[in-house]
């Protein structure tokens, strides 16, 4: 490993401190009644129903439209999708077909202190715009930009259905009839496109959920997205399409607030116990393995820091996510991961130092065989994550689709607390890799190369 100079640990302490403080307290400005938001606080994190309760609200079609199972579905899926890109996990979302209506219960918004369920409701928005965009050209938050922002080929209107089908080879498709009007823009576009194998991207509002490309010249106002679809996939983009296109608004019938099942009282009694628990671990770890120890307490707020950043939406790139009372748990067991993985290191150069090796090739070597250790008790820790998420996560969530051939026989299941719970306990792994092993790998050999810090004993070898 290359040598690692003095500097190192105060560059990788000031690093440490300035990201986990910066996620406690967020950096923003103020002028006047606006404020600017450059970083996120602990503030800005949304807690789920079962820590302060949230909304329950009721959709159905206006009076007098009888409407369809399919365009109920298509409803239904709308409402998905925004909840998706709010990144709410913890919500409900089902159809009572035979009174037509749509049930959804979802969290309060961070900053709420009012608690009106109507104000509430109008987070959802109205129902969403779906558009046929040139191209698939976006920003660094996958907003349309350029010529996928300006060239819109065809609205919600210009579509006459999409269903799922399949094609000559036995594979699934989504199956578009356009309206006399939209296919006459159909054409023209794909006209333009096909010979270049451009693309033609699907977006409800500002998502894309579908980038396919042009294959051929369609003239004739029908046309399939190929993919590597099952039944169900293409059924659900085909519900996202005939959506744009639903005959009616949906109307607010009713609307109520849901008791949170614990409360704030067991989120503090849980995070009280948790900053108990880490001073004692604190302690333990600086009186037990002494230079090591203080490393790893360090290491350890990094990586409490880097779990609360992914929930909070710390990283621009990332959004949001709920935080729940499984989620909680998730991080408090990846502290004790990031905590078990400092002191099979520790425990490794003392082993080294005992047996006689000098204190850089003990720090060099106790890292090296600790990885294999630390590697395969977490990697066991992230196959179980993933699949949480995966079995309860959102039908358009990464892992969701990912795992789409092992859980398609089981149906929806989306469960935001239990998606919680997973998704706090992957991104603690991540950080126990980043925190736990890189960052106070390079700490503690930085420390090492001051001489009044070259004494064995303060890592753990003898006199």
């Amino acid at each position: 490993m290359k040598k690692i100079t003095k500097p190192v640990f105060f560059i990788v302490l000031f690093v440490i401190l300035f990201f986990t403080v910066s996620q406690f307290f967020g950096i923003s400005t103020r002028y006047g009644d606006i404020k600017t938001t450059y970083i996120k606080s602990l503030s800005d994190i949304r807690w789920g129903i079962d820590i302060r309760g949230g909304v329950d609200v009721t959709f159905t079609p206006p009076e007098g439209t009888d409407a369809t199972d399919a365009q109920m579905d298509s409803a239904k899926e709308v409402i998905t999708q925004r909840l998706i890109t709010l990144g709410i996990v913890d919500s409900e979302c089902y159809v009572d077909y035979k009174k037509d209506r749509i049930i959804v219960r979802f969290p309060w918004k961070s900053d709420e202190t009012d608690f009106d369920p109507e104000e509430a409701v109008k987070e959802l928005g109205e129902t969403a715009l779906l558009t046929f965009r040139e191209g698939y050209e976006v920003d660094e938050n996958n907003l349309p930009t350029g010529t996928t922002k300006e060239n819109i080929i065809l609205e919600g209107k210009d579509v006459s259905t999409a269903y799922a089908t399949t094609n000559e080879n036995n594979e699934y498709v989504v199956a578009l009839e356009l309206s006399d009007e939209g296919a006459k823009k159909f054409s023209e576009a794909t006209k333009k496109l096909y010979q270049s194998k451009g693309v033609i991207s699907i977006w409800m509002d500002d998502t894309a959920i579908s980038h396919p490309t042009v294959n051929a010249w369609i003239q004739n106002g029908k046309a399939t997205i190929e993919g590597s679809f099952t039944a169900e996939t293409a059924k659900e983009l085909a519900d996202k399409i005939n959506s744009g296109a639903l005959p009616f608004k949906l109307v607010t019938s009713s609307f109520s607030t849901i008791t949170p099942t614990l409360g704030l009282g067991a989120r503090d009694a849980m995070l009280l116990s948790a900053v108990i628990a880490f001073v004692l671990i604190s302690i333990f770890m600086i009186a037990y393995y002494r230079l090591s120890g203080f490393v790893a307490v360090i290491a350890l707020i990094g990586q409490i820091g880097g779990m609360l950043a992914v929930v909070s939406g710390y990283f621009g790139f990332m959004n949001s996510s709920t935080l729940t009372i499984p989620g909680i748990a998730g991080i408090i067991l990846s502290i004790g991961m990031g905590v078990d993985a400092n002191i099979i290191t520790a425990e490794r150069i003392k082993e080294e130092l005992r047996a006689g090796k000098t204190l850089d090739g003990a720090i060099n070597s106790g890292y090296d065989r600790g990885f294999s250790a630390i590697f395969d008790g977490n990697i066991t820790v992230v196959i179980v994550a993933v699949i949480l998420m995966a079995a309860f996560g959102t039908p358009d969530s990464f892992f969701a689709k990912a795992l789409n051939w092992i859980f398609f026989m089981f149906g929806p299941s989306t469960t935001g607390t239990i998606y919680s719970f997973g998704y706090t306990l992957l991104s603690g792994v991540v950080f126990n890799f980043i925190m736990g092993v890189t960052a106070s790998r390079l700490m503690l050999t930085s420390l090492s190369q001051f001489k009044p810090l070259r004494n064995p004993v303060l890592y753990g070898g003898k006199k």
